[in-house]
Order: structure tokens, then C-alpha cells, then sequence
């Protein structure tokens, strides 16, 4: 079973409906569940999406195509976002592309923008060949990896080990990420039982799981 992640340049008939200032407003989207209902023409889905809950409230409230939307804030700038909107004829194809026998959709889709999607997909090698050859044309493919699935989990949690974990943890109960910073390495290291050259290499490798998970994924 191999996995593949995709980055997706979607034309402007496939991208994310709105004005520019949807642009500047919505920094990025995971999509992290969907529901399609030909029948009824329309779609929902749930998203964690990081942006400007106001304006991007008011761009929704002039769109035709969404019937309605809920916003539930984690802090100022991140919050979930559940949307019931017209189901697009360029939506449909852009989904139905990945209906592949043999291969499935790992959540999130990640939009870092209107006109890019980031898409993990899980199945058999032959499953993966045919998804590149049903793309239409004018979208425009990336295959940044093909391996092994090797995610342990969706979660930025499960993308570190206990170990590091641990680290983490403790750093923040000591203050180490305290701004301005209240607890120092040594403290850090002390509560590990480590040195304090360990315990800098277990937090830097956590924070860059951490912010490669962020940024690409």
C-alpha cells in the first residue's frame, strides 16, 4: 500500500468561490470532512481554517451558492468552519477525480490559498496511476512524494515521538516557552534527566515536526 502527496494548482473554475480579498483573509484551510448530495445539488463540509473570521463572514454572506455557515473559534485568528454551499459543477469534477477504485483520501485537504490544494491519497500503485490520468487538463499536478504510508497520525502530536513529546511538555510547564521566558534549559534538561545538548536537540526536532507539519501540511 503506498501513499502519494499531491500539490494541486486548481484553474480559476475549480478554486475556492469568493473575491480576492478571500485572498488576503483565509491563510490556509484543512478540510478535514465532506458530504456530497447530488440529489440535492449541494455539499458540506467541516474545515479548521486559519483567517480572518469577520471578512471572511461577510464574503460569505454575499455568495449565492452557500445556504449557510457556522464559525466556532479555537483563538482569535483560527476557528472550524462548517459550510453547506451549492454543489459546483467544477466541485463534482474536482472530487469525483479522486473516485478511484482502490484508493482513498487522507483528511485534511490542505488550501494554502485559493488556487493550490494539498492532498494526500492512500491505495495500490496501479490505483495512483490512474488518478494522475483522470486530472483534466487544465489543473496542474505536483507529486511531491510516493512511498510506504508512513503518517502515523493526523494529529501534530502523533508526528513526534514520546520522547520528544515529553520534552515539549516539559518545557511549557517550566515556562520554557514563556514570552518573555521564564525557565531556562537547564530546568528543561534537569526535569529530563538528560544534558542540556539533549534536551535542546529533543525540543529543536519537536518544534521542526511541529512547524513542517504547519506549513506543508
Amino acid at each position: 500500500m503506498q501513499s502519494a502527496d499531491l500539490t494541486v494548482g486548481l484553474p480559476p473554475s475549480m478554486r475556492l468561490p469568493g473575491s480576492e480579498d478571500a485572498t488576503e483573509s483565509l491563510r490556509r484551510e484543512e478540510l478535514l470532512s465532506w458530504e456530497t448530495d447530488p440529489d440535492a445539488g449541494t455539499v458540506r463540509f467541516l474545515s479548521l481554517v486559519v483567517g480572518d473570521a469577520e471578512v471572511l463572514g461577510e464574503i460569505a454572506d454575499e455568495l449565492d451558492v452557500i445556504h449557510r455557515y457556522d464559525f466556532t473559534h479555537v483563538d482569535d485568528e483560527t476557528f472550524y468552519s462548517y459550510v453547506e454551499m451549492d454543489l459546483r459543477a467544477a466541485d463534482a469534477s474536482f472530487m469525483g477525480t479522486f473516485d478511484v477504485p482502490g484508493l482513498v483520501i487522507v483528511p485534511p485537504i490542505v488550501y494554502t490559498g485559493r488556487d493550490r490544494a494539498h492532498v494526500t491519497v492512500l491505495g495500490e500503485s496501479d490505483a495512483m496511476a490512474r488518478l494522475l490520468d483522470r486530472f483534466p487538463d487544465d489543473v496542474e499536478i505536483d507529486v511531491r512524494r510516493v512511498s510506504e504510508h508512513q503518517r502515523r497520525s493526523e494529529t501534530l502530536a502523533g508526528r513526534l515521538t514520546a520522547r520528544q513529546f515529553e520534552a515539549l511538555e516539559t518545557a511549557r510547564e517550566l515556562g520554557y516557552f514563556d514570552v518573555p521566558r521564564t525557565g531556562s534549559l537547564a530546568a528543561v534538561a534537569d526535569e529530563l534527566g538528560c544534558s542540556e545538548s539533549a534536551a535542546s536537540t529533543l525540543l529543536r526536532s519537536a518544534e521542526r515536526a511541529l512547524v513542517d507539519a504547519a506549513i506543508a501540511r
